[in-house]
């Protein structure tokens, strides 16, 4: 299957397109699908389910990674966070999701667009947008018979904002740890600076990231950069 352009950036445009057209943004996708030479945007993201560059990601997140997925907004890092977890059980895995951004039936849209359905009792990710998610909350959550599952926490910069949480540093090393003796993998969606756009480099970098509160960022040992439908993975440093 060949795009004109990646599918993050066609789902940009379909965003973009709503706003300035006034239409529902299921309409502006089923548009720019059709351009493309699909019957629906669904046909096209089951189709692009069997080619999606998330499967290539995938396979190089080892056992124990500590992994950024950065972008401005608009750019698809979360939805390609969402992908991980839903191929996550084709490679034997669990996947868990944790956001302290989106609802579950916002998550279940966005993932249903990719062409996965939650009507069936095989399905097993697992999903939880608590307002209670912090470092410790995701350890209690995650089964420990699952080892080596894949988990999406959505995102980095909302893990420490509840005043009574452990700071966000000490969260990171909580799950760092937790990550080591497991064998857990788990995936930051993180936001990166505004600042960002001022610069002329293709992609933005650790140094972009988004970063009220200190965190020691020698913890990621693999980061994945998006940003204008094109997409750079690569280990820390």
């Amino acid at each position: 299957m060949k795009l004109s352009s990646p599918i993050y950036k066609l789902k940009r445009q379909a965003k973009l397109n709503a706003r300035s057209k006034g239409l529902k943004l299921n309409e502006t996708l089923d548009q720019i699908a059709i351009s493309e030479g699909f019957r629906s945007w669904g046909h096209l993201s089951s189709c692009y389910s069997k080619s999606t560059p998330a499967i290539e990601l995938l396979s190089k997140i080892l056992p124990g990674d500590m992994v950024i997925i950065a972008a401005r907004p608009g750019h698809g890092k979360t939805l390609l966070a969402l992908e991980l977890a839903t191929l996550s059980e084709t490679i034997g895995k669990m996947g868990y999701i944790f956001s302290l951004d989106y609802n579950v039936n916002e998550i279940k849209t966005a993932i249903s667009n990719l062409g996965v359905q939650f009507n069936t009792p095989a399905h097993s990710l697992k999903i939880d947008t608590s307002d209670e998610i912090c470092a410790e909350h995701i350890i209690n959550r995650i089964n420990p018979t699952h080892r080596n599952s894949i988990v999406i926490i959505d995102y980095l910069q909302l893990l420490d904002q509840k005043r009574d949480n452990s700071t966000l540093d000490t969260q990171i090393l909580m799950l760092k740890r937790y990550a080591d003796k497991t064998g857990t993998a788990f995936i930051f969606v993180s936001q990166i600076d505004r600042r960002f756009e001022l610069k002329t480099e293709k992609f933005p970098s650790l140094e972009d990231l988004r970063l009220p509160n200190p965190v020691d960022t020698s913890c990621f040992n693999k980061l994945c950069f998006l940003h204008d439908g094109d997409i750079q993975f690569k280990s820390a440093a």
